[in-house]
């Protein structure tokens, strides 16, 4: 039996996350939109798309990263003018606290790498640092990089401006529409399975975020990227105290305001934390993450937390995404692996991707990008700064 479909699609997006529909975007601007089609077993944002902090920063130990992150920057600055939807981009700056000498000395490297690309990143010592950041008074401090066009990003907006854009050119999207298998022969895709029925396709990208892992084995591929679980919090609403996303490499932890007041954190886990069934949150984790906090700002102490959750990384051994056609399956491609910082990089990830799904040449280094990267042997470079 086959899905009921208004004409065979050429090509089957697996995930309607940021990096789904920003790749359908940019595949519908090159070939027929009627014949793409976007499938995610469940609802618009139920994915780490709609659960992450909204966090977009271009301080980043490799320069690529870098030069991606620029672009998602540019992308998000006229994203309400392009798309109709305001995703409130607030360029408030991001903050990366040094507490060591080795981390001093690993944020002056960094800063030489974003300066180096053209970004007015500084040095601050502790002093000017909490100038910057008032409240902040944490034991330890050595002073930090700063760098003003970072900013936050709200999450829904942009995943209800691409879909809407997406729904006018004629892409379509089915939601709560899960991908059970992917059929396979010596040629390469032959097509996807869903509840509903099958769908004949030769092309299919793995764009599916945490669930992009158990998507490859559906098309009988092991893969090097790993979902984890990690956690977010949001406190009452307070006055506004400031504008920074504030980091720390010592703990992956980071905080912003919200423009409401919240203060709106997490940290990375001190050891990962499996998918697991549902994404609840922890008692553990409202104890470490309000810690640290207290600890970053300790004037905050009495602060109440309203609410957390969860959402899943998608992580990869060398921080870096993967994206082209698996070699091992002609016609499947992988767009994932981008851990927590899928909205940052995804404008500039998905064209790149939609370009090499439709058999076009990009700038992407295989040996930093491809899917086949793993299975060569030597050292691979790595990018260091994937936090929280």
């Amino acid at each position: 039996m086959s899905a009921p479909v208004a004409s065979e699609p050429e090509v089957v997006l697996i995930g309607a996350g940021v990096l789904g529909l920003f790749t359908a975007h940019a595949l519908a601007q090159r070939m027929d939109p009627s014949r793409i089609l976007v499938l995610d077993r469940g609802y618009l944002s139920a994915g780490a798309s709609g659960r992450n902090g909204g966090g977009v920063r271009q301080q980043w130990e490799d320069p690529i990263t870098v030069r991606w992150a620029k672009e998602g920057v540019r992308v998000y600055r006229r994203f309400a003018r392009d798309f109709g939807f305001n995703p409130w981009f607030r360029q408030g700056g991001y903050c990366f606290l040094a507490f060591s000498e080795e981390e001093r000395a690993r944020l002056r490297r960094m800063e030489g790498v974003v300066r180096g690309e053209g970004l007015p990143i500084r040095w601050l010592e502790a002093d000017a640092l909490q100038e910057r950041v008032p409240r902040l008074d944490p034991p330890g401090l050595l002073g930090g990089t700063e760098l003003s066009s970072d900013g936050v990003i709200y999450p829904f907006p942009v995943l209800w401006g691409l879909r809407a854009s997406l729904l006018r050119l004629g892409v379509r999207i089915r939601t709560r529409t899960e991908v059970v298998g992917i059929d396979r022969d010596a040629k390469g895709v032959q097509g996807v399975r869903t509840r509903e029925g099958r769908i004949p396709v030769r092309r299919v990208v793995n764009v599916a975020g945490g669930a992009s892992r158990s998507v490859s084995a559906l098309a009988g591929l092991r893969v090097p990227n790993v979902p984890s679980r990690h956690e977010i919090l949001a406190t009452e609403a307070v006055k506004p105290l400031f504008d920074p996303m504030v980091v720390t490499l010592r703990r992956g932890s980071y905080f912003s305001q919200s423009m409401r007041g919240e203060i709106i954190g997490g940290l990375a886990p001190e050891r990962a934390e499996p998918a697991g069934e549902g994404l609840p949150s922890s008692s553990r984790f409202l104890h470490d993450a309000s810690a640290e906090l207290t600890e970053l700002f300790p004037s905050l102490a009495r602060l109440r937390v309203l609410r957390s959750w969860a959402g899943l990384y998608d992580e990869t051994p060398d921080g870096f995404p993967i994206l082209g056609e698996d070699p091992r399956l002609p016609g499947f491609f992988q767009g994932n692996g981008f851990g927590g910082h899928g909205f940052m990089l995804a404008p500039a990830g998905a064209p790149r991707l939609a370009a090499l799904v439709l058999g076009e040449s990009t700038d992407l280094d295989p040996g930093k990008f491809g899917p086949g990267r793993f299975s060569s042997p030597g050292a691979s470079p790595r990018e260091g700064l994937v936090l929280g």
